[in-house]
């Protein structure tokens, strides 16, 4: 019990960085994280700085509240779900409308290969996923294909996902793509990034397996 509340508390910590960032506004975007046999997930319709621990709602697999329940868990439970079933190295689930990936995906771009660090999200684009309703399970589906060996991804006319071994992982990805999206709108305004090619990208993504700390 005692680790479920601290876990509660990191996601209301979340995403109330997330609001202060400016990378959701309102009510908008969801946050996840997993827990043994199921993971926790923002309730629908409450603002980050009213949200408090207790509200944070524990689905299982199949979509069921635990006991005591008494929040709705965010209508977009359903991709935070099949991310962990498909994702066994996944614990962390972000979801933002933030401004400029919301540009893009509105625009419904994949995010190229403009920059090295998009090798942060694991591959040489960030894919923007065909348009589905929010709430429902195509838009699960595309979102899902769309991650299919990344860690980010936009989401047609909606915002973007970000995913994560951690809360603090999937966080760090969240910014890291924001900015790559704003610089990206920025090169689009001056005549378009010459982009990298194959073989740049796969140097970079052979680098970015010894990228940053790593164990003696």
């Amino acid at each position: 019990m005692t680790a479920l509340r601290e876990l509660r508390a990191e996601v209301v910590a979340v995403m109330r960085i997330l609001q202060h960032a400016g990378l959701n506004y309102g009510a908008a975007g969801n946050v996840s994280t997993r827990v043994e046999g199921g993971f926790l997930v923002t309730p629908t319709g409450v603002p980050p700085d009213e949200l408090e621990p207790d509200q944070i709602v524990l689905l299982d697999y199949a979509g069921e509240p635990g006991p005591e329940q008494r929040w709705r868990a965010s209508s977009e439970w359903r991709f935070h779900r099949d991310v962990y079933v498909a994702r066994p190295e996944i614990n962390a689930v972000v979801h933002v409308h933030s401004t400029y990936a919301t540009a893009l995906a509105c625009a419904r771009r994949d995010i190229p290969a403009f920059h090295y660090m998009i090798c942060a999200a694991g591959g040489d684009s960030v894919r923007c996923a065909p348009y589905a309703l929010f709430g429902t399970q195509d838009l699960s589906d595309v979102a899902v294909a769309a991650l299919e060996g990344r860690r980010a991804c936009l989401l047609a006319n909606h915002g973007m996902i970000a995913i994560g071994a951690t809360l603090p992982a999937a966080l760090r990805l969240t910014t890291e793509i924001e900015e790559l999206a704003r610089q990206y709108c920025i090169t689009l305004q001056i005549g378009g990034p010459q982009l990298l090619d194959d073989t740049e990208m796969s140097e970079v993504l052979e680098r970015f397996k010894t990228y940053g700390q790593q164990p003696r």
